[in-house]
């Protein structure tokens, strides 16, 4: 019945007895009689009392004695199809998957529900309070129960299909980027349907069709229609109804704010209800966190404070600053970087088992690396990862920016900054146009919203186990899940020698990730404590061998690999490097003061005999992190630098390597770890920023003034020629 500011005449209360006392009974919801239209007490007919009598009448007629739900009906009602929707998005992000597990198996549907009693987890809760905040805004905004009801419903069943299509497709959940992607390319969302999608789609009508009769049988059995606020003073309908609504809407704006900031009451909140974020994979995190949350997570991460004194005049100046220092460095330079195919391999979990402290293996995993090693520039990497956090060193690889200076919040630029950034430049972009750039990573191309990050870099094709760009070569070792390294190093290699032009070549292998599980045949390492009082444990001590025979391969592998590159004609310089050490040495973990060891791995710059830079080693290579490896490459061939790498340079002979604080177990997805920033000198001795001397605090400050106009600022230095470095 609409509401209107006039009374009912008694003439129509008599008409419609129902709805009058239904009327008294709601005190709450219709509020006082309203007095408008009346003159010193006596009433004065208008042309809104007919209209309204006639709507009374006409109710009358229409439901006789029907009575309205009750409130508690109502709230019963709200839970049930709240929990609903949350099982409807359940549902579009569960499915099986053929993939290897690097974690726990994914979850059904109901998965998320019965793990509140059996691991106490209550994240479904979360989800359920989520979707309730933003139910209660639509039911609010149409006042009306039974249309708001399935309007949420369709739009959670679109939301799930459109995710069940593209996780079969790319095997990734929808993602705060792809809003960017609906806006622009609605069009072609239908052309991203895959094969049995007409049965999703046909079923999905089917029941959102049943779930609309439901609601259309229950709005007729109720007497309000589903209209929860009936009052006749319809500005105090609408007043009330916005107070209310700022309830769930400051709710859901403060939560959406906070909780990707370390600390907050949002975040806190979340993890307490159970929130475990698996930022390495979209769909896994998605299932074992509720798409709500996981989606929720990524709309506002914390990317970096502004730092003091960021503006277009001091972004002016530090740019023209180290232009001057490039043109200082290139005068003594003849080389160019695109005078050679340059090769990125970050090797999995890439390190040498006899730096463990405690442990003791029979026999030298990596010999033909450390003659290599030995014969060029190299040294040992400090890496922010144990067990984990390939991305993040990849990361650091591609744009010479560092995870030391972003806030403890951004725990995985992959996922929580490259997507939405509207400036990107990596150094794959010095090679000039995307046919330049090719990357190569023999597992899924989702790992990390790889395959989205990669377009944007700039690479025209990335070479994985799915299509488009499907890898050449996918041999495994044994009883290993992994594409081995001389299978990928096969499928790049067919790249590099079938192309006359320099290249920049991405290659991230998969033969040596977690776990280790006694794959291979024949194995003869062995390996055991030093201290015979504290024995390894018999999965420790697997773990380890499995471990070290694949690094033996590796070696074998990469030795093999660098062979065929120096019988080529082309220039070639290969970057070589391990990512983090394996999450397997708990007994050596189990003491803090193995933390710097526990996190320095292997690394090389080696060229071929086509190159000139062949056989030539930097003096300040024996520590480093991979931000740097830019800058060490150009000092390498002698080439000639941009503004940015020229700060690089000399930032690197001031601080040999710097990571966020490091910790001895496998990194949680949630936080980067509390305390000081890791920084080595050239010796491998750790610094601390109070002894920095003023040089080393400038540069510094210059390095958090660039990252944080790259990343989170407004790109002051897109245009002024910093990233632009001299070619050939």
């Amino acid at each position: 019945m609409p509401d209107t500011g006039n009374e009912m005449s008694v003439r129509d209360e008599e008409l419609n007895p129902t709805t009058s006392h239904a009327q008294d009974q709601d005190a709450f919801l219709n509020g006082p009689n309203g007095q408008d239209g009346e003159q010193g007490g006596a009433r004065v007919a208008t042309s809104d009392d007919v209209a309204q009598r006639a709507d009374a009448s006409d109710d009358a007629e229409e439901t006789p004695k029907r009575k309205g739900f009750p409130l508690w009906l109502y709230a019963l009602l709200f839970v049930i199809f709240d929990a609903a929707m949350v099982m409807v998005l359940q549902w579009g992000v569960t499915q099986s998957s053929t993939r290897v597990e690097l974690s726990s198996p994914l979850l059904g549907v109901w998965g998320i529900v019965s793990k509140m009693w059996g691991e106490q987890n209550y994240v479904f809760l979360l989800n359920l309070l989520l979707l309730g905040a933003i139910y209660a805004v639509v039911i609010l905004l149409f006042n009306r129960f039974w249309l708001a009801t399935p309007v949420l419903m369709a739009i959670a069943i679109v939301i799930a299909v459109i995710e069940r299509f593209k996780i079969q497709i790319r095997y990734e959940a929808i993602l705060p980027s792809d809003l960017n992607f609906l806006g622009s390319n609605t069009g072609e969302i239908l052309s991203f349907s895959p094969t049995g999608a007409f049965w999703v789609i046909s079923g999905s009508i089917v029941s959102f069709t049943a779930f609309a009769v439901l609601c259309i049988v229950l709005s007729h059995m109720d007497g309000r229609h589903g209209r929860i606020f009936r009052f006749r003073n319809a500005g105090l309908s609408i007043s009330l109804r916005l107070i209310l609504l700022a309830i769930p809407c400051l709710f859901l704006t403060l939560y959406i704010n906070q909780v990707a900031t370390v600390d907050s009451w949002a975040n806190t909140f979340s993890k307490r209800m159970g929130d475990i974020p698996s930022m390495w994979d979209s769909v896994y995190d998605a299932q074992r966190n509720g798409p709500l949350v996981s989606f929720l997570r990524q709309l506002n991460p914390k990317v970096m404070e502004e730092p003091d004194g960021y503006s277009q005049e001091t972004m002016d100046e530090i740019a023209a600053r180290y232009a001057s220092d490039a043109d200082s460095i290139n005068a003594e330079r003849n080389a160019y970087l695109n005078d050679n195919t340059v090769v990125f391999v970050l090797s999995e979990s890439f390190s040498d088992p006899a730096r463990v402290p405690g442990l003791q293996v029979n026999k030298d995993a990596m010999p033909n690396i450390r003659e290599i090693k030995s014969e060029t520039t190299s040294g040992l990497m400090l890496s922010s990862g144990y067990g984990g956090g390939t991305a993040n060193l990849e990361y650091m690889g591609l744009t010479g920016l560092s995870m030391a200076n972003f806030d403890a919040s951004l725990t995985s630029p992959y996922q929580q900054l490259v997507p939405s950034e509207h400036w990107t430049p990596t150094i794959n972009q010095m090679w000039g146009a995307p046919s330049n750039s090719i990357a190569f990573h023999p597992y899924e191309p989702s790992m990390y919203s790889r395959a989205t990050n990669y377009k944007k870099f700039g690479f025209s094709h990335f070479y994985t186990l799915q299509a488009p760009d499907v890898i050449a070569y996918q041999d495994k070792i044994d009883n290993s899940p992994y594409v081995s390294d001389e299978s990928t190093y096969e499928s790049a290699l067919e790249t590099i020698s079938s192309n006359d032009d320099n290249q920049f070549i991405q290659i991230i292998t998969m033969q040596n990730h977690m776990p280790y599980n006694s794959w291979y045949a024949n194995n003869d390492f062995t390996a055991h404590s030093v201290d015979p009082a504290a024995p390894l444990d018999d999965g420790e001590r697997v773990s380890i061998e499995t471990y070290a025979k694949g690094v033996s391969l590796t070696d074998d592998a990469t030795q093999a690999f660098l062979d065929e590159l120096d019988s080529l004609d082309k220039p070639v310089t290969v970057v070589f490097y391990g990512d983090h050490l394996p999450g397997i040495y708990s007994s050596a973990g189990a003491n803090a003061d193995n933390s710097l060891a526990l996190h320095l791995t292997d690394y090389f710059i080696w060229s071929n005999t086509a190159s000139a830079s062949r056989g030539t080693k930097n003096d300040d290579s024996a520590y480093s992190s991979p931000n740097f490896f830019v800058a060490q490459t150009a000092e390498h061939m002698n080439a000639k630098v941009s503004p940015y790498l020229a700060f690089l340079t000399e930032l690197h002979e001031k601080i040999a390597a710097l990571e966020p604080p490091v910790v001895n177990n496998i990194q949680g997805w949630d936080r980067i770890p509390e305390g000081q920033s890791v920084y080595l000198d050239n010796e491998g001795r750790p610094m601390s920023e109070e002894d920095f001397d003023e040089e080393t605090e400038d540069l510094m400050r210059d390095y958090r003034l660039i990252q944080y106009d790259i990343t989170a600022g407004k790109n002051y230095l897109k245009d002024t020629g910093f990233m632009t470095t001299p070619s050939r």
